[in-house]
């Protein structure tokens, strides 16, 4: 007597249909725009050759520490709210440090500032497009 193997109902390939639902994903997110276009008629503004310049208000943090405000030199932060608060309220700070300043003296700076009043400290950077 001979038994009838039995067959089993082949697995529907799953892998396979999650490879194809990920690649429209892609196609779709490639292909596709989530914001409108710009209008064809305009034209950017090009900033690549303009020189960069920080804000006027703000305080300058060169690479060896020292402090810059307008042109003058400071000894301390203090100096720099002495000397700012004549001009703008203490609320926000702008921070300009070199890029050779390591974090730790700008870190110290933006304490001392909060320490004397700033609520808020910013620190102004480049942005590079490449």
């Amino acid at each position: 007597m001979q038994l009838k193997s039995e067959t089993r109902p082949s697995r529907e390939p799953t892998i396979a249909l999650i490879n194809v639902v990920f690649l429209m994903l892609i196609f779709f997110m490639i292909a596709g725009s989530l914001a409108p276009p710009l209008s064809k008629s305009v034209q950017l503004v090009e900033t690549r050759d303009l020189e960069g310049r920080e804000p006027p208000d703000a305080l300058v943090i060169h690479a060896d520490g020292t402090l810059e405000y307008r042109g003058a030199k400071l000894t301390n932060a203090e100096a720099y709210v002495e000397r700012a608060s004549i001009d703008l309220p203490l609320d926000a700070v702008r921070i300009v440090p070199d890029q050779s300043l390591p974090a730790v003296a700008l870190k110290q700076v933006s304490d001392a500032l909060r320490g004397l009043g700033a609520s808020k400290v910013y620190v102004v950077t480049e942005r590079g497009l490449r």
